[in-house]
C-alpha cells in the first residue's frame, strides 16, 4: 500500500488524427483539388499527369508537416488569429518602461 497509485494514459487520447500520415483535413483537401483537377473539363492525359504531380508534391509536403508537427496548421491559424495582439518589438537601445536606462 506504499506504492503511488498510477493511472495508465492511453496513447489514442493523445495522439493527432492523421489520415495517410498527415492531417486529416489538408490531406482531404489535396485530394479533393485532385479530383478536381482530373475531371474539370474534361480528363486528358495533361489533367491526369497535372493532378498527379500535384497529389505527390503536396502529399510529400503533408507529410513532412506532419513528421515536424502533427497539428501544423492549427497553430498556423491561430497565429494567424493572434498577429494583432503581439507585443511590439524592441532593439537593445530601448528604454526601459518608467524612464530608466538599461545596466551596463
Amino acid at each position: 500500500m506504499d506504492e503511488p497509485r498510477r493511472i495508465a494514459i492511453h496513447r489514442s487520447l493523445n495522439r493527432a488524427h492523421l489520415l495517410l500520415g498527415a492531417e486529416r483535413s489538408l490531406v482531404l483537401m489535396a485530394g479533393l483539388i485532385t479530383a478536381l483537377l482530373i475531371f474539370s473539363g474534361n480528363i486528358s492525359v495533361w489533367s491526369i499527369t497535372l493532378a498527379i504531380v500535384f497529389w505527390s508534391g503536396s502529399f510529400w509536403a503533408l507529410v513532412r508537416m506532419a513528421k515536424a508537427d502533427s497539428q501544423m496548421s492549427q497553430v498556423y491559424q491561430r497565429h494567424i488569429r493572434y498577429r494583432a495582439y503581439y507585443s511590439a518589438h524592441s532593439c537593445i537601445e530601448a528604454p526601459l518602461p518608467g524612464g530608466g536606462s538599461p545596466k551596463a
